[in-house]
């Protein structure tokens, strides 16, 4: 595995990471537009301390290298939540599938058990 390759999946990861940490950072926070949103789409606020907590311990286990797939397999999950959310209301959902697959890409450099079963032809 080359440097570049390495270098290639910590960036990615770190750019992935940083949209659920400023997501949980915004349901932490509060406020009139974070109300507004969750209840467009159809949640109560209560849920918002959960979601953040969720989002942040999920992203840590995805930043470790060690657990880095389980954080992948569970940041899938967490995004298969909200494209159906987004999607029950109507909203577009390419940004959260985009997403999903940058997280799976970035772990799909550096982990050979994971290019074992997903061989890329050349």
């Amino acid at each position: 595995m080359s440097r570049k390759t390495i270098w290639a999946s910590r960036v990615i990861s770190v750019l992935a990471s940083l949209v659920f940490v400023m997501s949980a950072i915004m349901k932490l926070k509060g406020g009139p537009e974070v109300a507004q949103g969750f209840a467009h789409l159809g949640l109560p606020m209560s849920m918002s301390l959960p979601l953040a907590i969720l989002e942040l311990s999920c992203v840590a286990i995805y930043l470790v290298p060690a657990t880095s797939v389980l954080g992948a397999v569970l940041l899938t999950g967490f995004l298969g939540g909200a494209i159906c959310t987004h999607w029950r209301v109507g909203e577009p959902v390419f940004f959260h599938l985009a997403l999903g697959g940058l997280i799976w890409l970035a772990v799909y450099l550096v982990e050979p058990r994971l290019r074992s079963l997903l061989p890329v032809r050349h």
